[in-house]
C-alpha cells in the first residue's frame, strides 16, 4: 500500500507536495521521496522512514520546478531501502515514476528489459520507466508511452511519470487501485485519496480502470485505446479541518471521541433508499456479507441484526476468501459489500467475480466515488468525513449504524430504530468520560503483559474480536478474541497467572454463562477485566457499561475496548496512528 501525489501549477511543487504526503502517510510510511523536473531534468530525494525523518535528512522541500510526483511507501516487492524507495527513473534519469499496487509479471517484465536496461532496485515498479523509456526512445508522447507500457502490466495499479522531454505534464493511469484527479483555477492534482489535496479542492474525477489523465496547463482524460473522454468534476462533502488533529495528541483519540457524531451522521440517509435495499434484502434468496478486517467484524453484528430484528439468515465470509466461493453465487444472490475506503483490493475481487455470476451487489462505503461504490447496484455512504487512524474506529462504529438502519427497515421500524440509535450516543459521550482514567490506569497495569483474550456471546462476541484485533494492531501484543463457549476447546491451555482475560458480559441472556465461562479462566489465575453495568465478584478490574437494550450492545462495549487499546499502546511506546507494517487502505491483495 502507497500514497501518490502528482502536482502541476504556477507555484513550486516541491512544499505542496510534501503537505499532500503527510496526508497521505496512513497509506504507507517506510519511505518517501519527491521528483520534480526544472531545467530540463529530474530533481529527486528520496529515502527510509517516515516523511518527517526524511524532511530531516534531504531538502524535500527546497527541489526546484512547478511540476512534481510524490510518494509514502508501505513495501510490498523489496526491502525496506534508500534504492527501493520511490520514485523510480529510467537508464537516463529522465523519466520518473511513483507507483501504487502489484505489477504481477514483474519478473517476466524485468528479464525482457534487462539486456538493454540497467536495474538498480528489488521493485516490481522499476519495470514502469524503463517501458515508457523504450516507447519514448521511440518516438512516442509521454501519455502514449504510458499506455502502451500500461497495456503490459498484469496486477492491480496505479502511477504517475514525468519526463525532462515533456516537462510540463504529468500523465497517471490505473486499475483496480484507486487515482482522484482535482483541479482549481491555476493547479491540478492527481492522488490516490482526496485528502491529499483537500485544503486546495474539494473538486474531483474518479479515474475509471484504464483510463490516463494527462495534467499540464489543461487536463485531458483519455480511454485505454488513448481515445478523449468527457468527466464532469463532483464537489466531495469532506471539509479540511476534519482530516487534521485539531489540537489531539493522536487521530485515534479524536476519531474515537467523533463516534457518537459519527453515529448521528450515519442515520442521515435517504428513507427511500434504506427501504428498496431492504426489500432487496429481503427478497433475495442467497445474501453474503463480505469484508475484510474490522468490516467484517461489523459484518458479524450485521448479520447477527438482519435474523435477530427482520428473520433473515445471511452468511459472512472474509473478501479474501470469498473468490472460492464463487462457484455459489448466482442471479439469485446479494452481495453486500462493507469497506471504508472503497477500494480493499480483496472485497472489490471478489465483488468482480459476483457480478460476472450476475449477482446484485450493495456496498457500505465512506468514499464517494470509490471503486467499490461505482460497481454497485446500491450504496450506503458512512458519512463520517476522513479516518486518518491506521485502525479503523469511528468507521466501525458507523458501519454498525448503517446495519441497524437496514435491520430496522426490514422490520418495518426505521422511526422506533433512529429514535434508539440516537439515543445512545450520549451515553457514549458519558462512558468515555467515566472511563478514560481507568482504562488510562489499567493499560499501565498491564503493560508488561504480551498475552490477551478477549471472550463474549452473542451480539457481542464480534466486539471481542474487535477489541483483541484493536490491541494487536496498535500495541503489538498478542491478542485474541473468541466467543466464550471456545475456551474450553483449546484456548483454557493458554491461560496462566496473570494472563489478561477481558470478558464483555452485559447483564443480559448471555450473561450467566459468560461469567461460568470467566470463572474457568480465574481458575487458572487470569486477570480477569470484566465490561459490564454492574461489577461482579471475579473481576480483578471493572470497566463500566451503559444500560442499553441487548441490541445496542457493540455500540457501548466497543469504545471502552478501544480506548484500553489505544493506551496500552502509549504505554508501550508506540504510535497508535501508524503501526508499524500496517497501512490503512488496503489495495494490494
Amino acid at each position: 500500500m502507497c500514497g501518490i501525489i502528482g502536482y502541476v501549477g504556477d507555484e513550486a511543487a516541491a512544499p505542496f507536495l510534501v503537505k499532500a504526503l503527510k496526508n497521505l502517510e496512513y497509506r504507507g510510511y517506510d519511505s518517501a521521496g519527491i521528483a520534480t523536473i526544472c531545467n530540463g531534468k529530474v530533481c529527486a530525494e528520496k529515502d527510509v522512514g517516515k516523511l518527517e525523518q526524511v524532511c530531516g535528512t534531504h531538502d524535500l522541500h527546497g527541489l526546484p520546478g512547478n511540476v512534481g510526483i510524490g510518494h509514502v511507501r508501505w513495501a510490498t516487492h523489496g526491502d525496506v531501502t534508500q534504492a527501493n524507495a520511490h520514485p523510480h527513473f529510467d537508464c537516463k534519469r529522465q523519466i520518473a515514476v511513483v507507483h501504487n499496487g502489484i505489477v504481477e509479471n514483474y519478473q517476466d517484465l524485468r528479464t525482457a528489459l534487462e539486456c538493454n536496461h540497467r536495474f538498480v532496485s528489488q521493485t516490481d515498479t522499476e519495470v514502469i520507466p524503463h517501458l515508457i523509456e523504450e516507447y519514448m526512445d521511440a518516438g512516442a508522447s509521454l501519455e502514449q508511452a504510458v499506455l502502451q507500457a500500461s497495456k503490459q502490466l498484469k496486477g492491480c495499479y496505479a502511477f504517475a511519470a514525468v519526463s525532462v522531454k515533456e516537462p510540463d505534464k504529468i500523465v497517471a493511469t490505473r486499475r483496480e487501485s484507486p487515482l482522484v484527479v482535482g483541479s482549481n483555477a491555476h493547479r491540478s492534482f492527481i492522488a490516490s485519496d482526496a485528502l491529499a489535496f483537500l485544503e486546495e479542492t474539494n473538486r474531483v474525477v474518479f479515474l475509471e480502470d484504464g483510463e490516463l489523465v494527462v495534467l499540464s496547463k489543461d487536463i485531458t482524460f483519455l480511454d485505454n485505446d488513448g481515445k478523449p473522454v468527457k468527466k464532469d468534476f463532483k464537489e466531495v462533502d469532506w471539509k479540511w479541518d476534519q482530516a487534521t488533529k485539531q489540537g489531539y495528541d493522536y487521530f485515534m483519540m479524536k476519531e474515537i471521541l467523533e463516534e457518537p457524531q459519527a453515529i448521528r451522521r450515519a442515520t442521515m440517509q435517504d428513507r427511500k433508499l434504506l427501504l428498496e435495499m431492504a426489500i432487496g434484502i429481503l427478497r433475495s434468496k442467497q445474501v453474503v456479507i463480505t469484508a475484510c478486517g474490522t468490516s467484517r467484524f461489523a459484518a458479524l453484528v450485521g448479520r447477527y441484526l438482519f435474523s435477530r430484528l427482520a428473520g433473515k439468515f445471511c452468511d459472512v465470509i472474509m473478501a479474501s476468501e470469498f473468490q472460492y466461493f464463487s462457484d455459489s453465487v448466482d442471479r439469485n444472490t446479494l452481495v453486500i459489500a462493507v469497506s471504508q475506503s472503497g477500494e480493499t483490493a480483496d472485497v472489490i475481487q471478489g465483488v468482480k467475480r459476483a457480478k460476472e455470476n450476475g449477482a446484485t451487489v450493495y456496498s457500505m462505503v465512506n468514499t464517494v466515488g470509490s471503486s467499490l461504490a461505482r460497481m454497485s447496484d446500491s450504496v450506503l455512504y458512512l458519512n463520517c468525513g476522513p479516518e486518518i487512524g491506521v485502525a479503523a474506529t469511528k468507521t466501525f462504529v458507523s458501519q454498525l449504524a448503517l446495519f441497524y438502519l437496514l435491520s430496522f427497515t426490514m422490520a418495518n421500524k426505521l422511526d422506533d430504530g433512529l429514535h434508539d440509535l440516537l439515543a445512545i450516543c450520549p451515553k457514549i459521550e458519558e462512558n468515555v468520560t467515566k472511563n478514560n482514567k481507568k482504562l488510562q490506569i489499567l493499560a499501565q497495569k498491564t503493560r508488561d503483559k504480551n498475552d490477551f483474550y478477549y471472550i463474549a456471546r452473542g451480539i457481542n462476541f464480534a466486539i471481542a474480536l474487535e477489541g483483541a484485533l484493536k490491541m494487536k494492531e496498535i500495541s503489538y501484543v498478542h491478542a485474541e478474541g473468541m466467543p466464550a463457549g471456545e475456551l474450553k476447546h483449546g484456548t483454557l491451555a493458554l491461560i496462566e497467572r496473570g494472563t489478561p482475560v477481558v470478558v464483555v458480559c452485559p447483564n443480559d441472556y448471555t450473561y450467566e454463562e459468560t461469567i461460568a465461562n470467566a470463572h474457568e479462566t480465574k481458575a487458572r489465575g487470569a486477570f480477569v477485566i470484566g465490561l459490564s453495568e454492574e461489577t461482579h465478584p471475579i473481576f480483578d478490574d471493572w470497566v463500566v457499561i451503559p444500560d442499553v437494550d441487548e441490541i445496542f450492545q457493540p455500540l457501548v462495549t466497543v469504545v471502552p475496548l478501544q480506548l484500553l487499546a489505544y493506551y496500552s499502546a502509549l504505554t508501550r511506546g508506540r504510535d497508535p496512528d501508524k503501526p508499524r507494517n500496517l497501512a490503512k487502505s488496503v489495495t494490494v491483495k
